[in-house]
């Protein structure tokens, strides 16, 4: 297969493909090396609520087909993040985060990414329930690094722009705070250097179905999302920041689409081309999808 026809599939193919091998490696890495971080049970646990309430979700709400890539998506960052004792606030963690997708939506989208929604409303509800910060290691983080940022290229760029921005605000908020307190800049290092840290910016914060629609409100948004949670992390010293703000900032999200319109978002599926012709002469059509 020569090389202009593999950047062509990659650029045709549906990039929630890579997100869920990416978030895979990362679960299994999680169970075989640090059983402590992700455990076996709980990550089965997860994955299985959420593909079942995703499948009964479509049932009640009559939508033509079962979408599973979305709930596998959700669920392997659950697998990722979410920490608790008690099996029961998984499957409730589980069945909150794919249900609010269906439940909570605006014009056809739904409003707060889906897994970001759900550990917030478990931490609300229980104490029982504790987001992992993920310190895996540094040759880890590397490598986790390293496929977090293939799977926003393979999105080919469309949401790119808040993860860059929500990273350089972020980061300036959190190495400004050191310099003006005088602080080592290993505090700063050390606080960024987290495998929650590098999900959220990668994962959540970009889900393209609860960005706003325009490149100006998307940088908006990241700056929210950056402030909010640096004003929960070190002014209210709450744990959790980065979740509560960007479900408080998610909310903004129709107010942003109005001050500043752009064109919504919308998965693109490959559609059969045709393999008689030449790459550069076969046309490649898409389908537009609202499936949830």
């Amino acid at each position: 297969m020569r090389l202009t026809e593999i950047q062509q599939r990659l650029r045709t193919s549906d990039p929630r493909y890579f997100q869920i091998a990416s978030l895979s490696l990362l679960t299994i890495y999680g169970i075989v090396e640090l059983d402590v971080e992700v455990q076996l049970q709980w990550a089965g646990l997860i994955l299985i609520a959420c593909l079942l309430t995703q499948w009964l979700c479509t049932r009640l709400f009559k939508l033509p087909t079962f979408e599973p890539r979305s709930a596998l998506i959700s669920g392997l960052s659950l697998c990722l993040l979410l920490r608790s004792n008690a099996w029961e606030l998984v499957i409730l963690a589980a069945v909150v985060t794919i249900a609010s997708k269906f439940v909570l939506r605006w014009r056809g989208r739904h409003i707060f990414n889906p897994t970001n929604f759900g550990i917030v409303v478990l931490l609300l509800l229980s104490d029982q329930v504790w987001v992992s910060p993920g310190q895996w290691g540094s040759a880890a983080l590397l490598g986790m690094f390293a496929l977090c940022l293939g799977a926003l290229v393979v999105r080919r760029a469309e949401r790119s722009d808040v993860t860059y921005a929500f990273l350089t605000f972020y980061g300036l908020l959190v190495f400004g705070r050191a310099w003006w307190l005088g602080d080592s800049w290993a505090i700063p290092l050390h606080h960024l250097q987290s495998g929650a840290f590098i999900i959220f910016s990668f994962f959540m914060i970009s889900d393209p179905k609860t960005t706003p629609d325009s490149r100006a409100g998307r940088i908006l948004y990241a700056l929210l999302v950056a402030f909010g949670a640096a004003y929960v992390h070190f002014v209210l010293y709450q744990p959790n920041g980065m979740m509560y703000a960007l479900v408080a900032s998610a909310a903004l999200v129709p107010l942003i689409n109005v001050l500043l319109p752009g064109r919504p978002f919308e998965w693109r599926v490959r559609a059969v081309q045709s393999g008689s012709l030449p790459l550069r002469q076969r046309q490649v059509r898409f389908t537009l999808g609202n499936q949830v």
